[in-house]
C-alpha cells in the first residue's frame, strides 16, 4: 500500500440488504472502486445477535455510546503511555504497538474474525456483551494506573538523582569528583574547604588564597574538576580561620562550598543510584510487553463495540427482520469528499428528510448533530490517526 494515499481511518458503515446483502455488497464495492479507487473494501459481517424490544435497543446506543468513547480513552492511554515508556524513541511507538500496516491489519482480521466470537458474545443482545467489554478494559485501564505510576515514581527518583549529578558546581553531588586524599580527614586542628572559583578570577585565586586569612596551608589548593564556567579547588586551613576566610574569599567571588566528606553517604548515593538504574532496565521490558498485549486486547474491544453500535443502529434505522450489509472502507486520502458524494448518491434514499436539510445546507454530505456526522446510511469512524505520536 502505498502510504501516503492511504488513511490510517476506517469507515464502518451499514446498509440495508437489497434482494440480498450480498448484492448491497456487490453495489458498493462497484460504486467505490470502478472509476477510481477510492476507497478499499471488505464485508464486516456481524454475527448475529437476538434482538430485544425499541425501548432495550434505544438504551443500548446510548450505553454503547458511552462505552465507545471509554474504550477509545483506554486505547489512547495505553499509546500515549507507550510513548512515554519508549521516551527517546517515540517514532517506535507505531511499531511497537502494532506499525500503520498491522492496524490496518488487526482491523481487517478482526472484521473477518468476530464471527469467530473472540469475545464470547452471548447470542442475546442484552448487556452480557457490554458488561464483559467494560470489564475487560476497565481492568486494563486500573493497571495501568498502577504500573504506569510505579513505574513513573522510579523514573522520577532516578531522576532527581541524575539531577543531583548534573548542575553547577555550587549545588551538584561531587560523589563522582571528590577522593579522600582531596581532604585532610580527622585532624582536631586542620580542615579541608571546597571552594568554586570562576575561570575569569582562577589567577587572583592562585595569587591570593594563601593570604585570605591567618592560617591557610600554603601550596595546599588543588584543581579538582571543572566545568563550563568553573574550577572546583580544595584549600587546607586552620579551623579557627575558617570564618574570616570564607568571608574573604566571596569579596573576591570564591564561592566555599558546604560541604562535608562522608564516605559511607557517597557510597549509599551511588548505590541508590545504580539500584534505581537497574531497577528502572528490568521493569522496562515487561512494561513494554504489557502495554503491546493489553493495547491489543483494548483495540480489539474497540472495534467489537464498533461492531455491536453498527449492529443496534442498523436494526434502529432499517428495522426488522435484521437484514443489512455491514461494510468496513478503507477511503484513500486524496479522495475523501468524493468517496462521500458517491456513498451520498448510493444511499440517499434511504433518509429522504436528511437528504433535504443535507442538500440545502452543504456540499458535503454530512450533518454534524451533537459531535456525531449524520448521514442517510449507519456510519461510524474507526480512527487510527489518534495511535500516532509526533
Amino acid at each position: 500500500q502505498d502510504k501516503d494515499s492511504k488513511m490510517t481511518e476506517f469507515w464502518l458503515i451499514s446498509a440495508p440488504g437489497e434482494k440480498t446483502c450480498q448484492q448491497t455488497w456487490e453495489k458498493l464495492h462497484a460504486a467505490t472502486t470502478k472509476n477510481n479507487n477510492l476507497s478499499t473494501n471488505s464485508k464486516f459481517n456481524i454475527p448475529d445477535l437476538k434482538v430485544g424490544t425499541l425501548d432495550v435497543l434505544v438504551g443500548l446506543s446510548d450505553e454503547l455510546a458511552k462505552l465507545d468513547s471509554f474504550v477509545e480513552g483506554v486505547v489512547k492511554k495505553v499509546a500515549q503511555y507507550m510513548a512515554d515508556v519508549l521516551e527517546d524513541s517515540k517514532d517506535k511507538v507505531q511499531e511497537n504497538l502494532l506499525a500503520n500496516g498491522a492496524i490496518v491489519n488487526l482491523v481487517i482480521n478482526l472484521i473477518y474474525g468476530l464471527q469467530r466470537n473472540h469475545l464470547n458474545y452471548s447470542s442475546s443482545l442484552d448487556t452480557d456483551p457490554f458488561l464483559y467489554i467494560f470489564k475487560g478494559v476497565n481492568q486494563i485501564d486500573n493497571d495501568l494506573k498502577a504500573r504506569a505510576s510505579a513505574y513513573n515514581n522510579l523514573k522520577g527518583n532516578l531522576q532527581n538523582l541524575e539531577r543531583k549529578n548534573a548542575g553547577s558546581l555550587l549545588t551538584r553531588s561531587l560523589a563522582d569528583i571528590v577522593k579522600k586524599e582531596d581532604f585532610v580527614l580527622d585532624s582536631e586542628y586542620l580542615v579541608t574547604l571546597l571552594v568554586i572559583v570562576p575561570k575569569l578570577n582562577y589567577n587572583d585565586w592562585v595569587k591570593q588564597y594563601e593570604t585570605l586569612a591567618e592560617m591557610v596551608v600554603p601550596r595546599s589548593s588543588n584543581v579538582l574538576f571543572e566545568d563550563q564556567d568553573s574550577y572546583l579547588c580544595n584549600v587546607t586551613l586552620f579551623r579557627k580561620a575558617v570564618d574570616d576566610f570564607k568571608h574573604k574569599a566571596r569579596e573576591y567571588k570564591f564561592m566555599v562550598r558546604d560541604f562535608q566528606y562522608n564516605e559511607e553517604e557517597m557510597k549509599a548515593d551511588k548505590e541508590e543510584m545504580n539500584r534505581l538504574s537497574t531497577d528502572k532496565k528490568k521493569q522496562f521490558g515487561p512494561l513494554v510487553r504489557w502495554l503491546k498485549v493489553n493495547f491489543s486486547e483494548a483495540f480489539i474491544a474497540w472495534i467489537h463495540v464498533k461492531a455491536l453500535r453498527v449492529f443496534v443502529e442498523s436494526v434502529l434505522r432499517y428495522g426488522l427482520p435484521v437484514n443489512f450489509q455491514a461494510m468496513l472502507l478503507q477511503p484513500n486520502k486524496k479522495t475523501m469528499k468524493k468517496l462521500r458524494e458517491v456513498l451520498y448518491d448510493l444511499y440517499k434514499h434511504l433518509d429522504s428528510s436528511a437528504a433535504a436539510i443535507i442538500d440545502a445546507t452543504m456540499d458535503i454530505p454530512g450533518l454534524n448533530l451533537s459531535q456525531q456526522e449524520y448521514y442517510p446510511y449507519v456510519y461510524y469512524k474507526i480512527d487510527c490517526n489518534l495511535l500516532e505520536f509526533k
